[in-house]
């Protein structure tokens, strides 16, 4: 079968401050590598509201079954909450208006936060990648005392995916061919990420 699947969609639910979402985001890498024409969707559920933390326990368990880097910068703020709204804005903001911006972006913010101990509350936190990437967002995106509309509505589509699909668990990984979606288990492929391409490739066969 050949890669080029210009109807297949990649949803990514996940949240920006999520150790998890960080890991699989490795998985969305090599799945939009090896199929460069799959559309991918970057869908933020806003977990992290600046109520929860993330535990030692959880940084220990990504680090067994992932090979994704955690820095001492960010392990130094574990006993901080997190907030993950100002980069909701941003990523509803930019999967609407520069969508081919929104997988860098992501991984660019997430490097910022798990190596760099970068908290992205505020503007001035994220405006090297911004600039870098050349992106010009509202003023309205770069705050998080609020969720902007955009990111109020994304969360309504994850709403209504995750009754579909049965799950609020996040991350979640979805592959969409028309009208047929296929969670994929990103469980599976944290230790070993190159077999997701292979996963992905049964699984278009089998909705293509």
């Amino acid at each position: 079968m050949s890669l080029n699947t210009p109807n297949a969609e990649l949803f990514y639910i996940y949240d920006s401050h999520c150790p998890w979402s960080y890991a699989s985001t490795v998985l969305v890498e090599k799945v939009l590598s090896a199929f460069p024409s799959i559309t991918f969707r970057a869908m933020h559920i806003s977990y992290y509201d600046g109520d929860n933390k993330v535990s030692p326990t959880t940084i220990t368990a990504v680090g067994e079954f992932s090979k994704v880097p955690f820095g001492a910068n960010y392990i130094d703020t574990l006993n901080y909450a997190k907030d993950s709204t100002l980069v909701a804005n941003l990523m509803a903001w930019v999967q609407n208006k520069s969508a081919k911006s929104a997988f860098e972006l992501l991984t660019k913010l997430q490097h910022a936060h798990f190596i760099l101990g970068n908290e992205l509350t505020d503007k001035d936190s994220v405006s090297d990648i911004i600039d870098e990437l050349k992106l010009s967002p509202p003023a309205k995106c770069l705050q998080s005392n609020k969720l902007t509309k955009d990111a109020e509505f994304a969360i309504h589509d994850i709403t209504e995916i995750q009754e579909l699909i049965g799950t609020q668990a996040i991350p979640a990984m979805l592959l969409a061919y028309n009208e047929r979606l296929v969670l994929l288990n990103h469980n599976l492929y944290l230790e070993n990420p190159n077999a997701i391409v292979d996963a992905v490739k049964l699984e278009l066969e089998n909705i293509t």
